[in-house]
């Protein structure tokens, strides 16, 4: 690896001189970068790298064909070329002469062909049958010789059909051979191959006819545009197929005459691979010929723009002209490569191709240009592998002979072409500025890269492009700052065409780069052509010569034409990893079946058998079996049975094993929130994709990949998170069978299962159905591109089912995906919004623990830190000498698959590491030691603890075959060594259940207190504890989980040659581990003696004792710092030094005496500490052993075993001692089990993997995350930026979506609308986290707290208070109704007293309003009220919402969209605009109202006919009756509540016709016509805009009785009576829900006897009932009470009272004609008009047995109002004291009405005004013709100054104070002198302005009675232009 070049180039002068001469020359020019050398070359940073997914085709189309067919060496454009017509009659067939004669190389090749000396025979191609030659004999002088020169001009030939000879014009010919060309016919052009006799004698295509400078013709560099198209295959094969191409964007308009046009599709950029894919060597596919007219099927212009180079094209294609730059060239994608990409179907897809066919045809043979160059024979044999030729620049010359011993592949050419495309980021510099990197800098970048490459690596194509990227950065950095700071001009200069490495230097720079490397690449200068070079390669290796040689770079260059060049893989562990890498999954499967099935692998088993000394192990085998029969088993399985035995008699177990509740984690809960809010905001988006409020209950659907385990494991979360029972989907006793509908394998099966789905979702439009597509990554395949759908129905499976239009178009389906790798959702043709995804949380944020969890997740991240040194053990591992192993195997057998060397293996050395560890002592030479250690623990640790506990190892093998046969092999092993009841090993398939052996179910049973005799695990969760090898098989993990006891990952089976992203991480995702964060902090005292020794620590054994966490005692105990170069490797760790001692073939016993005496030495020393129940159980463990060094190991290892227990001591109930201070303690019960489950497992990795993984890139993140993320899409360009350290989940998710494309297999292939952004689906969301961190118990969750808030959007908080002041009022024994009486008898009502308490709870902190009948009993009042600064929040309770509840605007159902507005069938509603006036004598002025009324609702007005004028509101009669139809108008005041009031009355009417106003602010008018758009609006004046709730009461009421006028008037002209129209209107809150109606039972036996039940009623029902009242007109107000829970039988024994009424009143406009509400009010405004109603004798009517609920809002109505400063816009809190100051002061001003300013301060502070009164409530305040609240701690006495009104009888009160507010001409000073005041009692006067407050004093003549001072006048804190009030404060005298 480290080839330092700085070392190496300054060793001799000549060098270095050298080098600073080219570097000079290379900086000579302005444009150049800086030198390449230091910048990537010298980099600290070495490129690590290695191979990735294969994602290019197995095939490629070549273009050296079409070259041939199309080459010119004319420059110019192509000139129009007229066919002459035929002759008449003549035949014009293709392939045919004008005589008729079948001239076709195929038909004629056996004939017998006459050929006149001096001619040769020649295959000439004709454009329109490309697949054929036609035969023509032609005078050799006109034909070139072998060095393409002397051939003469002009043209000779004969017709070797018809036997025409003479023709002298080669134009001439091409008619008579029917060529039908539509250029100018030239011989170069047309004449393609010398045609040879072969040894049968039949006439075959020779070599190339060596044109001169054919072979060099300048290529179309970055001309061409490659398209993409899938590969079709011959229709004999069964598949079918599908094309697509990517045309070139148009020219480029302002490109110079002449100049190539340059463009890269962005959809074929070669995707992720190593240099892996393979081409049919350079052949075009089968039938290709068929697709070229289909190309244009599937089009979409090119991502990235056009570029003008200077110069004209060097090369025309057929179809290229000026306007038109697309090449009608294709190029075929690879046989899918990749997994699951797959065009695949794993079940074969390919079943019917040759085997050779993916690796190199023997029938198709390359297409090349120049003279054949010959593969020798026995290449493969000689060289061990077969090399991989990677196309470069130029023409690649044709190959022949034994082609199957090489592959040819594209990948590399497609590389440099679109890394000379730039990407649209940089088309703002200006496509002339910016040009492209050249290819002599290109080539020689890539000698660089190589040279760097360590022999261990693999080149990495991703690498390769973020060193053009950043080298072509560079050196247009200048360029690019200039363009960014200087305004371009309309015509940017061309600069002159700069080479910044010529053509003669490349070969010296490559050279000399390559002298660095100890010819680990080698250059091959050829001065002619490629041919040359590959014959020298090819000598070179039959040689010998280039054993140490991994890369041999070809270069032919010459100062007049463009380079050529190809670069050869000769390594033969990089010739394999990348040949391999070319293999897509399912050949990959069927390639090792093959070699399984064919027998091939017998030579490897032969082979292994040799290496063992003592013969073949499975002699060995059965001589141990036949030796030990006897004892061995019990000896070994008394750990394990004695314990199971002994339970029942009460003996000690292991306590450790508990299986987890299920519980939901802070992370979890947190993950479900964040889902709920981007449902919510789905919702409330204005596109009403989802409408939340419709929907009553949740109904879901999981699907999961068709893996059994994984089915059964979500089943076992569904049962046991008990959501089914929550959503009331299940009743109580759940079966199985129940859970199962729920949970959808992705197989055959379930599209039956989806139907179902489906059909309940048509028939339940009011339940929410939540499709869960669970591990969501896993078949992303288009259902239309699967090849086979009749042999495996699941791929494609995903796409036809949740793609389907039913889905996408169900208004109650969302759609949400998890998935723990969701790259391949993320692209520009995603479904889903990037808007729509939730990223799982960190779980830090600035270094702040954000959520508490007694867990730590272990994941990738922290797998890779834990190899950063200074760590205390690497959780991830490579095992050096198996790599070592299986590289030398693979140099013996190169024709067998890595995948079955790397198994066997393996296999090897897990059967010798039992064995070992079984006694036989010998094999310990035949293991590795990480094997070892991993055999070893697994062994012992059942047999450290009581009950049987042991560890879990997981080995994978993703190929099925071998799986099968690995477990078969190891089971054998196990059985001859009688460890059948020691371990189970399990075979785990994907399409298959769990089997295991009886004995360990029963254990199984035990352990987790199963009673079910027929229970058998189902899922890998159930087998916690159990020691097994769990032998992990298939393609890919479908997302089973594991058990806490997993302690070994072993993927160093991976295959490690298909590296993506997601294939990488879901890999490493099974060993993702939650570890249980409260980690022991306090370290193992470690003895004297043994700290001396610290290797002795570290042996094999104590690994399992180490914990992998910072602060652990291992850390304590780590002999050395790891560093990342030599730590990883275990075996050369200190922990395996000592132990690989014996296990190298070389060391002799003597080698180990030392440590092996010390070791007993310690142990003896040890034994003493230990007492003797514990040591016999030591010597138990003990293998029987024969030999004096294995006995000495065994103490050894055992003695490590001892002080092992100095790691943190876990809780375990039978500990055979305690702990002593500065000793180790022997626990005999240390359960593995319990130790694995706090630490996080051990991973084992191959070597390439391992590297890729711990290696980073410059900007510090894992290498892995910069490969492809998927195999089924590709990048959208080479010229991408590199991901950042620091970029989020979002940022990667935007990242992945502007940078990579899904390829035409992807089910996202087809989502794109140009231009457009509506690709996305509005229901569909993305959940994504690391594996195994709990996303199902996340989305589990969501799924509870969803159908939490469904329910709640079916609830409200209601106001639930009991009635106020009950205690004041007097209880009578006279009763005017009985209990049951439907409605009140207007002669008893009129009877009834009127009740002055306010009873309505809101107003708990009023003033309470005396009446002589109360003074006596309300002394107590101040006791059971608050205090006035003390606020509590008012009660309520949640309530269901009835069907008949009000609604606000985020209600959406079938039934009311019509009455809402919002019917999509419907336009928005129109409205118009009408002026209302009428003059009210009070203003002294007109006013004028505007209403808004939808087209819809006119029918409820009168309009002039000629002017369309409103005129008025129709009004009904009061003899009218119809069950359909409400009688009174509905006005509802409101205020900042346009999205919360519940104006949709449609419902609690009952659909029933009515008439609904809303009275609104002229500043709202807009957002709540918006909002309710089918609603009547009136819109008050302006003038009251800051008015409060009075002033909107005041004009309803006056408004309405104007109108009651004009409805007499227009229906008195028909003949009606004005007494019969209706004169009633209901005013109600914006926050009236629900309406109950009480029912009562008088039944009794008694009169007084009777019961009541309340229940849910329509407004239609109560209002309908209330019209009906006998008598109503004469009723003034009627109203009902509000609802509480706590309502008792007295307050409804009356059914009707005579009281205040509030909230919902119906009001009688035409006897409350001259009472009016003040409309200056803000608060108490309706006590007020009831008192004024009261006074002036009308009947206020209270329903009890009907009760309104009130919703509470927290926006809007009084809230709406703030009192702030005038002079700041600062927010500073105002105390209510500060309301009012001084007239004239300094005061600071409010920006508040002077009324509101006036009613806060009252309320809070009128004790400064009426001190006396303060709780003197027999002593209240006078209050004339108003009620004002002046605090719950003054009473006082409304009277009226009205003639005839009715007035409490004040004669024996005395009052505490006065108030006069804005008194009108009706109070006079005689009436104020009938009232008694105390002495000091004090009056307040209020009026407009300080001139009439002294008018007031005067004509009152107060000044008599009262005393004042200047002093005492005050106003509100106004400015002038504000018009404060005024007060004056007086002392009665």
């Amino acid at each position: 690896m480290g080839n330092s070049y700085a070392g190496q180039l300054k060793t001799t002068r000549f060098e270095e001189v050298l080098h600073n001469s080219i570097e000079a020359s290379l900086r000579s020019n302005n444009l150049v970068p800086r030198p390449i050398f230091s910048q990537l070359y010298l980099e600290a940073e070495q490129q690590l790298s290695s191979l990735e997914a294969g994602s290019r085709a197995d095939n490629e189309e070549e273009e050296e064909e079409e070259e041939e067919e199309e080459g010119s060496e004319s420059s110019s454009p192509p000139v129009s070329y007229q066919v002459k017509p035929p002759p008449e009659g003549c035949c014009t067939t293709d392939g045919f002469c004008q005589a008729g004669k079948d001239l076709r190389l195929v038909s004629i090749s056996n004939e017998h062909i006459e050929v006149p000396s001096g001619f040769l025979l020649v295959g000439a191609k004709s454009p329109n049958l490309p697949d054929h030659l036609l035969v023509c004999a032609v005078d050799k002088r006109f034909l070139p010789d072998d060095n393409g020169r002397n051939a003469l001009l002009g043209f000779s030939g004969n017709c070797v059909g018809c036997g025409k000879k003479g023709f002298c014009y080669f134009t001439e010919f091409s008619n008579h051979i029917n060529l039908k060309l539509t250029t100018q016919p030239k011989k170069q052009k047309h004449l393609k191959y010398y045609l040879v006799r072969n040894a049968q004698g039949a006439l075959t295509k020779g070599s190339v006819i060596c044109w001169k400078g054919a072979e060099f013709r300048g290529r179309q560099s970055s001309a061409s545009t490659c398209s993409s198209t899938l590969f079709q295959l011959p229709e004999s094969s069964g598949l079918s197929g599908s094309t697509s191409s990517e045309p070139l964007p148009p020219a480029n308009p302002s490109a110079p005459a002449g100049t190539q046009q340059t463009a890269a599709a962005v959809d074929h950029t070669p995707s992720t691979a190593a240099f892996s894919s393979a081409v049919y060597n350079g052949k075009e596919s089968p039938k290709k010929q068929l697709m070229k007219n289909n190309l244009s099927a599937l089009t979409r212009p090119s991502v990235l723009g056009t570029l003008t180079n200077s110069g004209p094209p060097k090369k025309r294609h057929k179809g290229w002209s000026p306007e038109s730059p697309s090449s009608t060239e294709t190029w075929n994608l690879q046989l899918n490569p990749q997994a699951s990409n797959r065009i695949k179907n794993d079940g074969g897809s390919l079943s019917s191709l040759p085997h050779s066919a993916l690796v190199g045809p023997t029938s198709s043979p390359v297409v090349g240009s120049g003279e054949p160059v010959s593969v020798p024979d026995n290449l493969m044999k000689i060289c061990k592998a077969k090399p991989v030729i990677f196309k470069g620049h130029g023409n690649f010359p044709y190959l022949c002979g034994n082609i199957n011993d090489v592959i040819v592949s594209p990948l590399l050419y497609t590389c440099y072409r679109n890394s000379q495309s730039l990407s649209r980021a940089y088309e703002q510099y200006g496509a002339s500025t910016m040009q492209p990197i050249s290819e002599e800098m290109q080539l020689l970048l890539t000698v660089y890269y190589l040279v760097q490459l360590a022999a261990d690596q693999v080149p990495l194509i991703e690498d390769l492009e973020q060193i053009f990227m950043r080298s072509w950065r560079e050196s247009h950095l200048s360029e690019i700052r200039q363009y960014q700071q200087a305004v371009p001009q309309a015509f940017p200069q061309v600069p002159s065409q700069v080479t910044p490495v010529t053509s003669a230097q490349l070969p010296w720079l490559a050279g000399l780069a390559a002298s660095s490397c100890n010819d680990s690449v080698h250059i091959i200068e050829c001065s002619y052509s490629l041919a040359e070079g590959l014959s020298e390669m090819f000598k070179l290796l039959i040689e010998g010569k280039l054993m140490k040689t991994n890369y041999v770079v070809i270069i032919c260059a010459s100062r007049n034409r463009a380079i050529d060049s190809c670069i050869v893989i000769t390594g033969k562990y990089q010739a394999r990893i990348l040949s391999e890498s070319m293999l897509s999954p399912s050949d990959y499967q069927k390639e090792v079946n093959y070699q399984l099935v064919t027998g091939k692998v017998e030579t490897l088993g032969s082979f292994f058998s040799t290496l063992c000394p003592e013969g073949d192990i499975d002699l060995l085998l059965e001589k141990f079996y036949q030796e030990n029969q006897g004892h061995i088993s019990s000896s070994l399985s008394s750990s394990v049975t004695k314990p199971t035995a002994v339970n029942g008699a009460g003996a000690a177990v292991c306590t450790s094993y508990e299986t987890e509740r299920h519980q939901i984690r802070p992370f979890q809960l947190a993950v479900a929130q964040k889902l709920l809010s981007h449902i919510c905001s789905i919702a409330d988006s204005s596109t009403q994709n989802l409408d939340l409020g419709s929907f009553e209950k949740i109904d879901f659907l999981i699907c999961v990949p068709p893996s059994e385990v994984t089915y059964q494991q979500t089943l076992f979360h569904l049962w046991h998170s008990g959501i089914l029972l929550e959503l009331g989907l299940e009743k109580e006793h759940l079966t199985k069978q129940r859970v199962e509908q729920y949970v959808m394998k992705l197989d055959a099966e379930a599209q039956i299962k989806f139907k179902i789905f489906l059909q309940n979702s048509m028939q339940n439009p009011h339940t929410l159905f939540v499709l869960i597509h669970d591990h969501a990554h896993w078949d992303l395949m288009s259902a239309m591109h699967s090849l086979y759908p009749q042999a495996e129905l699941s791929t494609g499976l995903v796409d036809r089912l949740l793609n389907c239009r039913e889905v996408k178009e169900a208004p109650n389906i969302v759609t949400l995906h998890v998935t723990s790798f969701p790259y391949a959702l993320q692209t520009q043709h995603t479904h889903i919004s990037p808007y729509n995804e939730i990223h799982w949380p960190s779980s830090y944020s600035n270094g702040v623990d954000l959520y508490r969890e007694n867990k730590k997740y272990f994941g990738l991240s922290e797998f890779i830190e834990s190899t950063l040194s200074g760590h205390s053990i690497p959780l991830l591992r490579y095992d050096s000498s198996f790599e070592a192993m299986v590289m030398a195997l693979g140099k013996r057998f190169p024709r067998l698959h890595s995948a079955v060397i790397r198994t066997f293996v393996l296999i090897q050395h897990y059967s010798a590491a039992m064995m070992a560890v079984c006694g036989l002592s010998q094999m310990k030479n035949y293991t590795s030691v990480e094997t070892l250690e991993i055999t070893q623990n697994l062994i012992n640790s059942s047999r450290q603890c009581p009950s049987g506990h042991g560890l879990m190892v997981v080995l994978r093998i993703p190929c099925i075959p071998l799986a099968a046969v690995a477990y078969e092999r190891l089971y054998n092993v196990r059985e001859r060594l009688a460890l059948e009841d020691n371990f189970e090993i399990i075979l785990g398939n994907p399409n298959s259940g769990i089997t295991i052996g009886k004995h360990f179910v029963e254990q199984l049973k035990i352990w987790q207190k199963i009673e079910d005799v027929d229970w058998r695990p189902q899922t890998y969760l159930e087998l916690e504890g159990l020691p097994c090898i769990l032998i992990f098989s298939g393609m890919d993990p479908q997302g089973e989980s594991l058990p806490r006891s997993l302690r070994y990952c072993d993927l160093r089976l991976i295959n490690s040659s298909s590296l993506v992203r997601t294939s990488l991480e879901q890999e490493l995702g099974l060993a993702a581990y939650f570890v249980s964060s409260e980690i022991h902090t306090e370290k193992a005292v470690v003895n004297d003696v043994l700290e001396s020794d610290p290797e002795k620590l570290s042996s094999t054994d104590n690994e399992d004792e180490e914990i992998a966490t910072e602060g652990s005692a291992s850390e304590k105990r780590s002999p050395m710092k790891r560093e990342r170069s030599r730590s990883h490797d275990s075996a050369s760790s200190s922990l395996s030094s000592k132990a690989s001692t014996f296990c190298t073939e070389s060391s002799p016993p003597q080698a180990l005496s030392n440590s092996t005496e010390e070791a007993t030495n310690n142990y003896e020393r040890q034994k003493q500490k230990v007492d003797k129940g514990a040591q016999t159980t030591i010597s138990k463990h003990l293998p029987p052993v024969t030999e004096q060094l294995d006995m000495k190991q065994n103490i050894k290892s055992t003695q490590v075993s001892i002080t092992s227990s100095s790691s943190p001591p876990f809780s375990s109930s039978s500990s055979s001692s305690a702990p002593t201070h500065n000793s180790f303690i022997l626990q005999t019960s240390q359960c593995s089990m319990t130790k694995a489950s706090k630490q996080p497992p051990i991973v084992f990795l191959p070597k390439l993997v391992y590297d890729i993984i711990t290696s980073t890139d410059s900007s510090g993140l894992p290498k892995s995350s910069s490969l492809l993320p998927y195999h089924s899409v590709m990048w959208a360009s080479s010229f991408r930026p590199l991901m950042s350290k620091m970029m989020t989940c979002t940022e990667q998710s935007l990242y992945y979506r502007q940078w990579t494309v899904p390829k035409p297999i992807h089910m996202d292939y087809n989502n794109r609308n140009e231009g457009r952004m509506d690709t996305f689906h509005p229901r569909r969301l993305l959940l994504s986290g690391p594996p195994q961190i709990g996303k199902t118990g996340a989305y589990l969750q969501f799924l509870s707290i969803l159908s939490r808030m469904l329910i709640r959007l079916t609830e409200v908080d209601v106001y639930d208070e009991e009635e106020i002041n009950i205690n004041i009022k007097e209880e009578s024994d006279q009763y005017y109704h009985q209990p049951g009486d439907m409605w009140p008898d207007l002669e008893s009502f009129k009877k009834m007293p009127f009740d002055y308490t306010i009873h309505d709870p809101k107003y708990e902190d009023a003033s309470l309003i005396c009446s002589k009948l109360q003074t006596m009993n309300s002394e107590d009042r101040s006791m059971s009220r608050r205090q006035e600064d003390m606020y509590t929040c008012r009660q309520t309770t949640r309530m269901r919402l009835s069907k008949y509840a009000a609604y606000n605007t985020y209600h959406h159902c079938e039934q009311c969209h019509q009455y809402m507005g919002f019917n999509p069938r419907y336009q928005i509603y129109e409205s118009t605009l009408h002026a209302f006036a009428f003059s009210y004598s009070m203003l002294g002025e007109e006013i004028q109202l505007h209403f808004i009324i939808p087209k819809s609702k006119e029918h409820h007005f009168v309009f002039s006919q000629p002017g369309r004028q409103l005129e008025s509101m129709r009004l009904p009669l009061v003899t009218d009756k119809s069950e359909d139809y409400i009688k009174s108008p509905t006005f509802t005041p409101t205020t900042g509540r346009h999205e919360h009031g519940l104006f949709n009355l449609y419902h609690a009417m009952d659909g029933a016709s009515h008439l609904h106003v809303l009275v609104v602010k002229e500043y709202e008018m807009a957002i709540y016509k918006k909002y309710w758009p089918n609603h009547i609006m009136l819109v008050l004046p302006s003038i009251f805009n800051s008015a409060g709730v009075g002033a909107a009461h005041f004009l309803i009421k006056e408004l309405s009785y104007h109108n009651l006028e004009l409805e007499r008037n227009r229906q008195e002209e028909l003949g009606i009576k004005p007494q019969d129209i209706w004169p009633f209107i209901v005013i109600s809150d914006d926050s009236c829900v629900m309406w109950n109606a009480v029912e009562v039972d008088c039944s009794g036996d008694r009169k007084s006897d009777y019961t009541w039940t309340e229940r849910n009623v329509s407004l239609k029902q109560i209002l309908q009932h209330i019209e009906a009242t006998p008598n109503v007109t004469h009723y003034a107000l009627i109203g009902m009470r509000k609802w509480s829970s706590k309502t008792n039988s007295a307050e409804i024994k009356d059914p009707f009272s005579c009281c205040h009424v509030h909230d919902f009143l119906m009001l009688n406009v035409d006897l409350t004609q001259n009472v009016q509400y003040n409309q200056n009010r803000f608060t108490c405004d309706d006590v007020d008009f009831n008192l004024r109603v009261h006074s002036a004798g009308l009947l206020i009517c209270r329903f009890n047995h009907f009760n309104v609920m009130k919703k509470q809002i927290a926006v809007g109505g009084q809230r709406s109002f703030h009192i702030k400063s005038k002079v700041s816009d600062t927010p500073v809190s105002i105390s209510p004291a500060q309301y009012i100051c001084a007239p004239d002061s300094k005061h600071t001003f409010l920006a508040a009405p002077a009324q509101l300013l006036l009613e806060k301060y009252l309320q809070y502070h009128s004790h400064r005004f009426f001190p006396l009164s303060l709780k003197n409530y027999s002593h209240p305040v006078l209050s004339v013709d108003c009620y004002l609240n002046l605090g719950p701690q003054i009473a006082v006495c409304y009277v009226s100054s009205r003639p005839h009104s009715l007035n409490i009888s004040s004669s024996g009160l005395t009052f505490s104070g006065l108030l006069l507010y804005l008194c009108d001409s009706f109070v006079v000073a005689s009436f104020l002198k009938k009232f008694h005041f105390l002495k000091g009692a004090t009056l307040c006067v209020i009026c407009q302005d300080r001139n009439s407050l002294r008018q007031t004093v005067v004509r009152l003549e107060l000044e008599d009675e009262w005393q004042f001072r200047l002093r005492d006048e005050f106003q509100t804190a106004n400015a002038k232009e504000d018009r404060p009030l005024f007060f004056l404060t007086g002392r009665h005298i």
